[in-house]
């Protein structure tokens, strides 16, 4: 049985309420929600994989208007007791696997202006968003393999929200389609 999570359910619209050989978790937005309500999923049943769907802004314009393979993650909104951005006190500066793909940077606000992603595109990140750096702690932490795919909703600059309303819909349908794809269902 795999895992089917998402930060929202307008994120999985596109999906059947009940998707063959999949639990379906719902995570709410952030990293600490994430967390949580993973850790509690994965406490009360065993999963082969974890399939991550949701969307993402993007910061790197080679990667606008696509849907993509998440291989990493970093923390855009922490800073160690040295005052370097991206770096946690005791987590690791990245998590994730080997798998080719692009590096997200979480954080728990929605980026919506020039100069945050100014400073985010430093830390060598290609999208944003607010809960993939803890799905791939927490899997990391129960042994189970994850996969995250992510469309691409906005610019992360200004108007990002509105875009992100906008867009959220068509981003399940393409999230939908590539599960359709790889899964077969």
């Amino acid at each position: 049985m795999r895992l089917l999570v998402a930060a929202l359910e307008s994120e999985v619209v596109a999906f059947p309420a009940e998707l063959e050989g999949f639990d379906r978790l719902i995570t709410g937005p952030g990293k600490l929600p994430a967390a949580v309500n993973l850790t509690r999923a994965l406490s009360a049943a065993d999963y082969e994989e974890i399939v991550v769907v949701g969307t993402a802004g993007c910061i790197d314009p080679l990667l606008q208007g696509d849907l993509h393979e998440i291989a990493g993650a970093i923390q855009h909104d922490v800073t160690d007791p040295d005052g370097v951005v991206g770096q946690h006190l005791s987590l690791p500066a990245r998590v994730g696997h080997d798998r080719e793909g692009v590096v997200i940077a979480t954080g728990d606000s929605f980026v919506d202006d020039a100069e945050t992603v100014k400073l985010i595109r430093s830390l060598g990140a290609g999208l944003v968003d607010m809960e993939t750096y803890a799905y791939f702690w927490v899997a990391a932490e129960f042994g189970v393999a994850i996969r995250v795919l992510k469309a691409v909703s906005d610019n992360a600059q200004d108007d990002a929200m509105t875009d992100w309303d906008a867009a959220v819909t068509a981003c399940s349908h393409t999230l939908r389609e590539r599960i359709r794809s790889d899964y077969g269902v």
